[in-house]
Order: C-alpha cells, then sequence, then structure tokens
C-alpha cells in the first residue's frame, strides 16, 4: 500500500462525468485489494460501496484503515466468483488492476446481471511488469526476469491482458447486455529511489513468490542497477489503460 502508485486521477475523471459516479452511488469494487482506488471512490460519493477482497490478510487491512471513518463500506471477503449480489441493483461497478485473476466471460455475464439498467462497470490497471513499458530502468533490467514464470496480466499471448483493447471490447461485446463500450489509456511517469525502486518490485507476484534467497538476489541486483546506472534516482512510465461499458437498458436477461 505504502510502495504501488495510486492510480491517475483521469481515471476517476471519466467515472464521474461517464459512469454516474456521485454521492449515493450504489457501487462494487473487484478485487478491493489496500484499497488505493478503494478510498477515491469513497472521497467521491460511492454509498454503499461493497468491497470484494478474497485475501484475508488485505481485507483485514481495509477493515482496520478504512471502515471506521466510512460505515459504508461493506466488506466481503471471498472470491468474486463466489460472492452473491443484489440482482440489478448496482449503479457502477468497477475492479482495478484486478480483473486479469478472474475467468473473464462468466465475471462479465455476472457483472451485468447485479448491475441495474443504465449503470456503468469500468476496470483499469496500472501497468509496472507487464512487458509493455519502454522506460530506461525496464530496459536495463529486463534481462532479470526472463526466466520469471508468468502472470495472468501477460494474458493468454505474448501481449498484456490490459493493453489487447480488441479482445476486451468484444467480449464486453459478446456478453449482450453492454453499449457505449470505450477504452481510453494515459500515460505518466514515478520516481523512486533506490529503496523505493525495490519495495515496488517486490510486491509484484512474479517476484513475490520467489524462494527468499532468490527474491533477495532480484531486489540486489535491480538495487545496485538503480545506483550504478542511474544514481538511485529511477523514473518509470506507467500505462494505466481503462475500458468503461453501460448496462444496455434493453439487455437481454
Amino acid at each position: 500500500h505504502d510502495t504501488r502508485p495510486g492510480y491517475p486521477e483521469e481515471v476517476f475523471d471519466i467515472l464521474q462525468q461517464r459512469c454516474g459516479l456521485r454521492p449515493g452511488a450504489r457501487t462494487f469494487e473487484i478485487g478491493a485489494g489496500t484499497g488505493l482506488s478503494t478510498r477515491r471512490l469513497l472521497e467521491l460519493g460511492s454509498r454503499p460501496l461493497v468491497a470484494i477482497e478474497p485475501d484475508e490478510r488485505l481485507a483485514e487491512f481495509l477493515t482496520r484503515t478504512l471502515v471506521p471513518t466510512a460505515p459504508s463500506l461493506e466488506i466481503r471477503v471471498a472470491a468474486f466468483e463466489h460472492i452473491n449480489l443484489p440482482v440489478e441493483w448496482f449503479d457502477l461497478g468497477t475492479s482495478a488492476s484486478a480483473f486479469h485473476w478472474l475467468e473473464e466471460m462468466n465475471s462479465l455475464h455476472k457483472i451485468a446481471r447485479s448491475l441495474r439498467e443504465g449503470g456503468w462497470w469500468a476496470m483499469w490497471w496500472n501497468l509496472l511488469l507487464d512487458g509493455s513499458r519502454t522506460d530506461e530502468f525496464d530496459q536495463a533490467t529486463r534481462m532479470l526476469f526472463k526466466d520469471l514464470g508468468r502472470s495472468p496480466s501477460r494474458g493468454s499471448g505474448n501481449g498484456s491482458f490490459a493493453l489487447d483493447s480488441e479482445t476486451r471490447i468484444a467480449n464486453l461485446a459478446a456478453v449482450k447486455a453492454f453499449e457505449k463500450i470505450q477504452s481510453d489509456s494515459f500515460s505518466w511517469t514515478a520516481l523512486y529511489d533506490t529503496a523505493g525502486i525495490q519495495r515496488l518490485y517486490s510486491t509484484f507476484s512474479s517476484i513475490s513468490r520467489l524462494k527468499e534467497d532468490q527474491r533477495q538476489q532480484l531486489l540486489d541486483d535491480l538495487g545496485e542497477i538503480a545506483e550504478k546506472q542511474f544514481g538511485g534516482q529511477v523514473e518509470i512510465r506507467i500505462t494505466t489503460p481503462m475500458y468503461t461499458a453501460q448496462r444496455a437498458r434493453y439487455a437481454s436477461r
């Protein structure tokens, strides 16, 4: 939570201007994690907000840090596939950097059933280690990751799940319950010192699941490159793709 960058404000501008996020918007969030987007949804008026998080540790963090000041926040500790949500009730459904972990088509059908007619679905990602980056630090360190396991964020082909806009849009359309399907993308940069870049990379699933000695060696190698080649100041480029779709008012059920 302290290390991962938040989401660009353009995401939340779209949620407000296009997707009906306003005070009293009934919202669910899939894969709330540590609440990087949950906090902003609450600030902008999501009420109630149902945060779905399958990891008990993350759910406990959300409960401890958000619930005391956000009584309208309900945390469900379960995978989205196993959760029961009201039918045709929510104004907005969201997922930030999490939807690639789900079975896509079944989840999209369930999302459509949970949204009222005219409600909106939005999903977005901060892309950090999926092969899409072109900054100098990524180029200087790419060889360190060639043997790491594949993350679901890489999609089924060679590219990024989140950047495969043709497939994401086609699958939303295939549900036959969405209209006004649209994709947007934002590119921005974040600056880290050596310790910060090591903490950031340690949060990536392909690194965190390594054996302790392998993980530490990789992080040490990253730190050495950050210090020797970048003077301890690393600027990384982040792409944030976003997809939005409105629940059709006369969608087939």
